[in-house]
């Protein structure tokens, strides 16, 4: 069946009826990773946004929803140029097709993807339709135009405290996982370096945070314009008093700069993808990274008697990491984490760790 894909400024893009029915209106992005698609659905960071894959092939490993970061995928639509019909892996669980019918995706296959990166490339980002129908051509473009991601760290916060794991003799230090739109494998790292988590929702308090006696903060990735998150600025600000080590990853990075005075921006186009190029400022020393970002630090708001930028994008030299001089503190913007992605820069969490027991000291 055809498909249409309607972009903000009235270009139509024809393909083929891919996951679930509908219309949905979103952010059209895209990312350059070459395998972990079902990573890529299911990162809540996604949220409101309408994803593109590079790649040409998507789904030649099927679905395995073990692998799912989140409870179920939060971005709007999805693009491929080629849907592989039958995955091949002993792991498999389903087709991919079979997943985005399960949570009502709708996509559309068979379009020049190269075509739509280079006009997302030119004109930065921008909003778009994925629909049956090219009715009401005009109304449809209008509706486009309105569309507004919102409510990001809301809709994908956990609700409710979760004690992931209990303290141990083998998890000593006890850290507080701030839920934005958490991908699950910052637990599973945490875990892994020997932490004890709790993730709280969103709007958890700073004295909510203190009454768990932590250890340390971390605090997650996540979607949609940080600037919107006003209430969680205002509790981290309280929480800075308490010098506790604190650690951020994309919106975290974001959020905590914005709780330090500095400002943040949106990207043309953003970063998205698992070969994102970062620099080491203090060493000098380049590394592959995973991304998935549509706004920056601005690095000249940055006061330098709170803190200092420590890594940058190789290729547009923007903010991707900050070391903090007035707290125990420390942020990236890119995915130390990433499951699907590189893994140069997991040591971090080792640094976190480490900077705990020190405090602890």
């Amino acid at each position: 069946m055809e498909r249409y894909l309607i972009m903000k400024d009235g270009t139509v893009y024809t393909g083929t009826a891919i996951g679930g029915s509908g219309t949905v209106i979103g952010e059209a992005v895209f990312t350059t990773s070459m395998c972990g698609y079902l990573l890529t659905l299911s990162d809540p960071s996604y949220y409101g946004q309408i994803v593109m894959h590079t790649f040409p092939m998507i789904g030649n490993y099927g679905a395995i929803e073990s692998d799912a970061e989140s409870d179920k995928p939060e971005l709007r639509g999805y693009i491929v140029r080629e849907l592989c019909d039958v995955g091949s892996n002993y792991r498999k669980e389903s087709e991919l097709d079979d997943y985005l019918k399960k949570y009502n995706i709708v996509g559309i296959a068979g379009i020049d993807t190269r075509a739509l990166t280079r006009k997302i490339r030119s004109a930065g980002v921008m909003n778009a339709m994925i629909t049956d129908s090219l009715k009401d051509l005009p109304e449809k473009i209008a509706q486009i135009k309105k569309y507004k991601v919102n409510g990001a760290v809301e809709k994908t916060s956990c609700k409710e405290p979760t004690e992931i794991n209990k303290p141990d003799e083998t998890h000593k230090y006890r850290v507080v996982l701030y839920d934005f739109g958490a991908k699950r494998n910052i637990e599973r790292m945490l875990e892994k370096y020997g932490c004890s988590v709790v993730r709280v929702p969103y709007n958890t308090t700073a004295e909510q945070v203190m009454a768990y006696d932590p250890d340390g903060i971390m605090l997650s990735n996540g979607g949609g314009n940080p600037a919107d998150n006003t209430g969680v600025i205002e509790e981290l600000k309280k929480l800075n008093a308490h010098k506790l080590p604190t650690f951020g990853i994309c919106l975290g990075h974001q959020l905590m700069a914005l709780s330090f005075g500095a400002q943040t921006v949106k990207l043309k186009y953003g970063h998205r993808g698992g070969n994102q190029p970062v620099k080491d400022l203090e060493t000098g020393r380049t590394y592959i990274t995973s991304q998935n970002h549509g706004y920056a630090v601005k690095a000249d708001s940055l006061d330098p008697a709170v803190g200092k930028v420590r890594f940058i994008n190789a290729n547009d030299k923007t903010v991707e990491g900050i070391d903090y001089t007035c707290a125990p503190a420390f942020s990236v913007q890119f995915h130390p984490e990433a499951c699907g992605g590189p893994k140069d820069m997991e040591l971090l969490f080792e640094r976190f760790v480490d900077m705990m027991k020190a405090n602890k000291k």
